[in-house]
């Protein structure tokens, strides 16, 4: 029963960023907090991967960072479960004439022994909280090693059970909103474009006690820990200067506890025993 809920869940998902695809670019590639949240992910895959690389990217979406990464010289797999982020990908490959270096495949992450092209790859890479989108993470990180070669990364973009910034809201009267992440058994109830699903969220120490006996830790990272989350959009165009010293801070302190804990998201990265 329970593996039945998550998959009718994951298609209230799927249905909801179908909904988005259309206007995702639009929405988000202008917030300049999300410029900078694309820029630190990607800065910290871009310290551990090798050149020339094989990515396989699990809720790839519109495909801003596949591309990225194919820029670099990096071949992608891209894998979403909705099939509208993936029509707009594919458009966006094919006018960037980058069909060399990325692939897609509408492919669920909480099934990867069911994907095509199993690799095998240099990264394993999710963004965005993509993987907050499922109850059964721990089944799905123990899927990740036979996709890797020797020695090969993960690097994972998610939301932990507890932002500082979200729960100061509380000052402002946003219970719901302040206390939300603190749920911790049948998910929270989350929406887009008037769908609504679930997600769950989990801390560096679950990621790092799943993946314990296969990979070893090379870095955690708080997101959006000390600059504000991007729903908070215009805060640097109001605070332009607050904006800029929040940013030196967080990126002088991202790896430092209890900074690394307490953002909107974690960066962690970890790298297969062999």
């Amino acid at each position: 029963m329970r593996s039945s809920a998550y998959n009718i869940d994951e298609q209230h998902a799927a249905e909801a960023f179908n909904r988005q695809s259309s206007v995702f670019d639009a929405l988000y590639s202008p917030n300049l907090i999300i410029q900078y949240k694309r820029e630190r992910v990607r800065a910290n895959v871009d310290r551990f991967l090798k050149p020339r690389s094989n990515i396989l990217e699990l809720n790839a979406g519109t495909g801003e960072d596949a591309i990225y990464f194919a820029s670099k010289g990096h071949n992608i797999h891209a894998t979403d479960i909705a099939v509208e982020m993936q029509n707009v990908l594919k458009q966006k490959v094919l006018e960037k004439n980058l069909q060399s270096k990325i692939t897609a495949e509408i492919s669920s992450f909480n099934n990867l022994e069911q994907l095509l092209n199993k690799g095998p790859y240099d990264l394993i890479f999710s963004n965005f909280a993509g993987l907050n989108c499922t109850g059964n993470l721990d089944k799905v990180l123990q899927s990740f090693s036979p996709l890797l070669k020797q020695n090969g990364l993960i690097a994972l973009v998610v939301m932990p059970r507890f932002c500082l910034w979200e729960f100061l809201l509380f000052l402002r009267g946003s219970f719901k909103t302040a206390f939300r992440r603190l749920k911790r058994t049948n998910g929270v109830t989350a929406h887009i474009e008037g769908t609504y699903f679930k997600c769950w969220y989990y801390s560096p120490a679950f990621i790092k006690k799943c993946l314990e006996n296969e990979f070893e830790l090379l870095s955690i990272e708080g997101l959006c820990s000390i600059v504000p989350p991007s729903y908070f959009e215009n805060f640097p165009a109001k605070h332009p200067r607050l904006y800029a010293w929040l940013q030196k801070v967080e990126n002088k302190m991202k790896g430092k506890w209890p900074w690394r804990n307490v953002g909107d998201y974690f960066i962690i990265t970890m790298r297969r025993k062999d």
